[in-house]
């Protein structure tokens, strides 16, 4: 196993749904260390996918599938000589999951079956990090979600998934030896994030001079973190992090979702009373998810984003950055309730022969710089 020190070295690494909103900042963040040789990103580009979220960084490469289709997910690994999963590629927006359960397993479930499958007949993963979330652990309405004594009790068919991956994952790791990390995050905010989620969604709408929908009484409780403090915890949990472990992604703080919505009509100039509007709620709403992160922070993890200043950073961002060739159509992200299917449409396959050729260049190129 590539290590330096006590530390895990990942070398080549596949970042499955890499084009999205956090996996595409973690690559960033990949590609910042020299020993990172490459990353392959494996994105299906559906709706909230963007191909302007991934790096110029020629040690990047994108093969265009679904990461369902495990002889797709096999071949990038084999002709890759991938050792380094990260496991990102989600069905992720809970309204949505309400109408169109069934792809959320097929997505979430199968496609996390598919990769560990393919990484246990590679024979080469060194560490598989699978990407979660706090909704495993359901309402946390009085003490936050621990990883090691806290039942897992998802409550919409969104965390449903997330959870029946997850037992997948250990069993992976039990039955066949393979090395994982899972993560466990709560909201996370900031650049390069589809509309469908409450701050981008809000950003939009008030820009255009939209009224905001708040879901109920509006006090549901969350936590959320910029971007770029999720990218460097999945830096340390991928380096650091004890295999077979779990590890919580935590906000410090907690937020209702009426108070996000009136410090951005703050940064904006508007009026709450006026651009707020209470609409239904949801089918069911948890009022409070809170994680434990301690044991993140033992390995050296620290939030380091205020609130305020990560806000109006990511208002800039939208203000400079979004056009409507962005992500195309976003109306129906903008809705109270979303409720679009998720749209599957066959993997496009790319030649790898390629890619094979590059890697074993990049490889002669690295050992030859030692």
């Amino acid at each position: 196993m590539a290590r330096e020190g006590e530390r895990y070295v990942p070398r080549r690494v596949l970042v499955t749904g890499g084009a999205g909103f956090i996996a595409s900042h973690v690559v960033d963040r990949l590609l910042e260390r020299r020993e990172t040789r490459e990353v392959t990103i494996l994105d299906a580009f559906e709706r909230s996918a963007c191909a302007r979220n991934v790096t110029s960084d020629a040690r990047c490469s994108v093969v265009a599938g679904d990461v369902r289709d495990g002889a797709l997910v096999r071949e990038i690994l084999r002709v890759k000589a991938i050792d380094t999963v990260l496991h990102f590629a989600a069905e992720t927006h809970v309204d949505a999951s309400f109408g169109n359960s069934l792809a959320f397993t097929e997505t979430n479930v199968i496609g996390t079956h598919v990769a560990l499958e393919a990484a246990r007949r590679c024979g080469t993963i060194e560490r598989f990090v699978h990407v979660s979330t706090d909704e495993v652990y359901g309402e946390t309405l009085v003490d936050g979600g621990s990883e090691g004594t806290s039942v897992l009790a998802p409550t919409n068919p969104y965390s449903a998934s997330k959870a029946a991956a997850e037992m997948l994952v250990v069993a992976y790791g039990t039955s066949y030896n393979l090395p994982y990390v899972i993560t466990r995050g709560n909201n996370v905010y900031g650049p390069r994030q589809y509309p469908e989620k409450v701050i981008p969604k809000f950003i939009h709408l008030l820009r255009r001079g939209a009224r905001v929908p708040i879901h109920g009484d509006g006090l549901a409780l969350r936590g959320y973190m910029h971007v770029r403090d999720a990218a460097a915890a999945f830096d340390v949990v991928l380096r650091a992090g004890e295999n077979k472990s779990i590890y919580n992604i935590g906000a410090r703080e907690e937020r209702t979702v009426v108070s996000v919505a009136r410090d951005l009509c703050a940064i904006f100039n508007r009026n709450p009373e006026e651009f707020l509007e209470y609409v239904e709620d949801r089918a069911f709403n948890d009022r409070r998810y809170f994680v434990d992160s301690s044991k993140l922070e033992e390995l050296g993890w620290r939030q380091e984003i205020e609130w305020d200043v990560g806000l109006r950073e990511t208002v800039d961002w939208y203000h400079r950055a979004i056009d409507e060739r962005y992500w195309g159509d976003v109306e129906p992200a903008l809705q109270a309730h979303p409720t679009h299917p998720p749209t599957h449409s066959p993997p496009t396959r790319r030649s790898l022969d390629a890619a094979a050729a590059a890697a074993a260049d990049a490889d002669a190129a690295a050992d030859a710089a030692v």
